[in-house]
């Protein structure tokens, strides 16, 4: 499928929900729209941060009806694949500044579609060149542009990694382009209009009463954008 014909899919980050309530939290924006889930996994060492592991994805996955998009920020993502896969992971990614070289980045992939995940994903810092991954992308379904520093919620939007996700598109790179940091209804169009397709929104959608309300203008507002650069 071309990607222009990709449906943009809008993924609140559960980073930003009440973790006292999170079935509820889960319950509520599929209700309200949401196409995935998207679970931020932390280390405390290659973000300086902990949250959640494969237990607690286990226990979302039982909750939730659409597929988790786990994020992980983590050294060693080939160690922990199986677990991931086995809690219900859909997408599961990984960072491309824990692999040394090409070989490493693709040993890692592999390592991830054997243990039967469904959608393998790499994500690359604001100030990693987008042509670190420029001789991989054959071997992965979707590539994060982060549009923050990883580690924690409600960073300021950074439109200057804009220019990768135009350079994925020029470049022919069909699969998914997500982009995650900072995205509300003024920045997540920006990502539309230069070729993302899955659209990671946190504050902006857990922090506000009518999540439902939130996920269409986040919608309607993406698919203009889109349509305005289609046409320019």
């Amino acid at each position: 499928m071309p990607w222009k014909e990709l449906p943009l899919r809008i993924a609140p980050s559960l980073l930003s929900c009440d973790f006292a309530r999170l079935a509820e939290e889960v319950a509520d924006v599929e209700a309200g729209g949401a196409d995935w889930h998207h679970v931020d996994v932390m280390d405390g060492h290659f973000v300086p941060n902990l949250t959640i592991g494969p237990p607690v994805v286990k226990r979302i996955h039982a909750v939730a009806k659409q597929p988790l998009d786990v994020h992980l920020m983590i050294t060693d993502p080939a160690r922990y694949a199986e677990a991931f896969a086995r809690a219900g992971a859909h997408v599961l990614t990984f960072h491309v500044e824990v692999c040394a070289d090409d070989a490493a980045v693709r040993s890692v992939a592999r390592a991830f579609r054997d243990v039967g995940v469904p959608m393998v994903g790499i994500a690359l810092n604001p100030d990693t060149p987008v042509e670190r991954v420029a001789d991989v992308l054959d071997a992965l379904d979707l590539v994060l542009v982060m549009s923050v520093f990883p580690g924690f919620g409600g960073q300021r939007f950074m439109p200057e990694v804009l220019p990768k996700v135009v350079w994925l598109r020029e470049h022919g790179y069909a699969g998914h382009v997500e982009m995650d940091g900072g995205l509300n209804l003024e920045t997540l169009p920006r990502c539309a209009a230069a070729g993302a397709d899955v659209l990671v929104a946190g504050s902006a959608i857990y922090g506000v009463a009518d999540r439902a309300r939130r996920i269409r203008e986040l919608r309607a507002a993406g698919a203009a954008a889109r349509a305005a650069a289609a046409q320019a």
